[in-house]
């Protein structure tokens, strides 16, 4: 990752899955869960989704916000929050910017193969706006978990 914990976190606008600005300098005061994930309806991102999701009460008592980012559609967003219940923010980043600028895209390995894509990653930000904790490359099992313990100490 481009970031490292006691970094400010970078400032970003994206539209979400209901096609809304989100802005994160404007959730300054609450806890910041950034996931970074390839792709909507496909299994590893499906299965990472459902975690946050089946967790979400954890975060919300935590004050957190849970926040997903992949460069698929709005339109491609709202389907997979509705099809899955998804209780949190879907962020569409078609050009790859923020994750460019958050280190969760470029080269990766896969099968033996070297190609440019997206890195699953996960960015805790604290309620200044400082980075408290990063997690790259993300496996997906068991994620979630890390991440509750980090935000609940």
């Amino acid at each position: 990752m481009n970031i490292k914990a006691g970094d400010v976190a970078p400032d970003f606008t994206l539209r979400d899955h209901q096609d809304q600005p989100v802005t994160l300098s404007a959730l300054r005061g609450k806890s910041v869960i950034l996931y970074f994930y390839p792709k909507d309806f496909t299994p590893g991102c499906t299965r990472e989704a459902c975690g946050f999701r089946d967790d979400h009460e954890a975060f919300a008592r935590s004050d957190a916000v849970v926040i997903g980012i992949s460069p698929d559609s709005v339109a491609s967003h709202n389907k997979f929050a509705e099809e899955y219940g998804l209780p949190f923010i879907l962020l569409s980043d078609p050009d790859k910017a923020v994750m460019k600028q958050y280190g969760a895209y470029g080269m990766k390995k896969q099968y033996g193969r070297e190609f440019e894509g997206v890195i699953r990653s996960t960015v805790l930000i604290a309620p200044d706006g400082t980075v408290v904790k990063t997690w790259s490359p993300v496996k997906v099992d068991g994620h979630v978990e890390k991440v509750i313990k980090a935000i609940t100490n």
